[in-house]
């Protein structure tokens, strides 16, 4: 039995693009930014909710710059008590991870907070851009997570590995672009 093995009765569930997600990124933002205060350099929305027009688990999720990766700790309390678990690196050194479930296994927010600097943030936002502006590229990603959805209904391990391969390949085409659009 692997020791994560809760996780896969986690409901594996992708839904029609909802503009409401932007709306409650930006709400929920204004909570996480009271509570980190001054150690916030800028809050960002990632993931397929931050991608228009694509299927996505619904689950919003925030990259948050901060000046000190260490005084993060110093907010898990306030994270808290606005409804957040604390789990720390939880598995990638140089993070701190916080989660929000509605319900018992109904994961609503994550929150991934890394230092200005981290290669993690460029990753994330090289992704994000690239789909935004590839709506080609988004689209085969909305048809494949619909697909191991279908496959995977009740396991997100493997959910999570079909998709795999597909990100690192387009992280690879992101980062590439996004190089490209920088030089003069």
């Amino acid at each position: 039995m692997s020791s994560n093995h809760f996780h896969n009765f986690m409901k594996v569930e992708v839904v029609p693009p909802n503009p409401k997600w932007v709306e409650e990124f930006k709400a929920e933002s204004k909570q996480i930014a009271s509570v980190m205060e001054k150690n916030i350099i800028s809050i960002h929305h990632i993931g397929s909710t931050a991608i228009p027009g694509i299927y996505a688990k619904p689950v919003i999720d925030f990259l948050i710059e901060v000046k000190d990766i260490r005084k993060v700790d110093e907010h898990s309390a306030a994270m808290v008590a606005i409804g957040y678990e604390a789990m720390g690196e939880f598995g990638l050194p140089g993070r701190r991870y916080f989660r929000k479930n509605s319900s018992p296994g109904i994961r609503t927010h994550n929150v991934h907070t890394y230092e200005v600097g981290s290669s993690e943030i460029t990753r994330h936002l090289a992704f994000r851009d690239y789909m935004i502006a590839h709506p080609d590229a988004a689209q085969q990603y909305s048809e494949l997570k619909r697909r191991l959805a279908k496959k995977y209904p009740e396991d997100i391990e493997g959910y999570m590995d079909g998709k795999d391969e597909f990100i690192k390949a387009m992280e690879k085409k992101a980062l590439e672009w996004q190089t490209q659009k920088q030089q003069p």
